[in-house]
């Protein structure tokens, strides 16, 4: 199902998310280690994950996560996203960003504000969640523009086929693009 076009009105919560630098120099991280050529970049910075998505016309793949407690989370990364199907489709379709919510750890104060504001934006209850979407500023009114595709959680497949029924699922939320 199309999602409606979300303008936000509130210009400075996601200006203020594309005009500041998380300050952290390690934008992109790697869930896993990967092949050489395999690997999945994942960004955590949402201005940079947004500008790779205007340059490239691929949607941003946000995935909203507590890395370090949420065992559906874990599960996710070790059944779907650490396939090569996976890989490859996610290198060819989308720009990966990751949303932590850690609770062993601290994000800087930045990347956590960043992350509660899409989360709140995106009205995410629950981890893992997965947001489709495309975002647009304007450059007349400075506001930024959310075309949210659609959501994805965990895929209900038999054991070992979660990789092809999350892309398959991906896919359809894809279809909404056009």
């Amino acid at each position: 199902m199309k999602k409606t076009i979300l303008i936000v009105s509130i210009a400075g919560a996601l200006a203020y998310i594309t005009m500041s630098a998380i300050g952290n120099k390690t934008n992109a991280v790697s869930i896993e280690k990967a092949e050489p050529g395999q690997e999945l970049k994942w960004y955590t910075d949402f201005t940079e994950a947004n500008e790779i998505s205007q340059k490239t016309g691929k949607p941003i793949f946000g995935f909203f996560t507590g890395s370090d407690w949420c065992g559906w989370c874990k599960r996710l990364q070790a059944n779907v996203f650490a396939k090569d199907n996976f890989k490859k489709w996610a290198n060819e379709s989308v720009v990966l960003l990751e949303l932590d919510f850690p609770r062993r750890s601290q994000l800087p104060q930045k990347l956590m504000q960043q992350n509660r504001e899409l989360a709140q934006l995106f009205k995410v209850k629950g981890y893992p969640t997965v947001w489709i979407f495309n975002a647009v500023k304007d450059s007349k009114t400075n506001q930024m523009s959310i075309n949210a595709l659609g959501s994805l959680g965990y895929p209900r497949a038999e054991a070992g086929r979660e990789s092809e029924k999350f892309i398959a699922d991906a896919n359809a939320v894809l279809a909404n693009k056009k």
